[in-house]
């Protein structure tokens, strides 16, 4: 399974906590992918996503267990600088660059308030809701606004965006050093199933041959988890007794 590119990832939350956190990821990565806004299809993917990640946000802050992990994971770079051989330029870089996050999440003003005051946002918000809700004529504000000059949409759409950018770079660092905290290693399911010990883990990844057109089915917690191969094709597929697959507990 060395050609990672003939594999699909899979990621699972074992917490609550990174069960949001991986939602507002996709979020702001369906933010980040669509903010050029050049068609009433792309901004409809932009504005959906800024809806929901209004809704979690009003559910709950999540600055302080983003602050809370800032933290630990400065706590763990800590106990890594005592391992002999260590590169430890890498690892103060990265301890002051957790503190830096710290500091400006926390001098940050409240998640999202910007876009919960915008009225733009707050009109297309209330239209989502309604199956083509947001069509010309029901929203002719979002109509011209599309036709703006580039440049006046582009400079909107960097101010809201910019007040998300405590929360998305303490997010991606976080992110980035719990899915590194893992190594991948190669198992085996038989009949399609697999469980194992999840002590300390947060988040499952797997790594499957994309040839086998299956996909994983898990439940788990914070002590143990199970593993479920499912086919694609619900009616004609095969699962093989032995399944090969990558997982790395992180």
């Amino acid at each position: 399974m060395s050609d990672v590119s003939s594999t699909i990832l899979f990621e699972y939350p074992l917490n609550e906590k990174m069960r949001t956190w991986l939602r507002i990821e996709f979020l702001l990565q369906q933010m980040c992918d669509n903010h050029a806004l050049n068609d009433i299809g792309t901004a409809l993917t932009f504005f959906r996503a800024i809806a929901d990640m209004l809704d979690i946000l009003e559910r709950g802050d999540p600055r302080p267990e983003l602050l809370k992990e800032l933290e630990r994971q400065q706590h763990k770079l800590l106990q890594w600088s005592e391992v002999p051989g260590v590169d430890m330029e890498r690892i103060n870089t990265l301890r002051q660059n957790l503190k830096q996050q710290s500091t400006n999440l926390v001098s940050a003003p409240r998640m999202g308030q910007g876009l919960r005051e915008d009225r733009l946002i707050g009109m297309v918000r209330q239209r989502l809701s309604i199956p083509g809700g947001c069509c010309s004529f029901d929203l002719p504000t979002l109509h011209i606004w599309l036709h703006q000059l580039q440049e006046q949409k582009t400079s909107q759409i960097s101010d809201w965006m910019s007040s998300l950018s405590p929360l998305k770079h303490s997010l991606d660092m976080i992110l980035e050093l719990i899915r590194y905290s893992g190594i991948f290693r190669p198992q085996t399911s038989l009949n399609g199933f697999y469980q194992g010990n999840a002590a300390d883990t947060d988040l499952l990844r797997l790594r499957i041959e994309l040839e086998n057109q299956l996909y994983p089915q898990i439940s788990g917690h914070k002590t143990r988890y199970a593993i479920r191969f499912l086919p694609l094709d619900s009616e004609h597929g095969q699962i093989p007794p032995r399944l090969l697959f990558e997982l790395a507990c992180c």
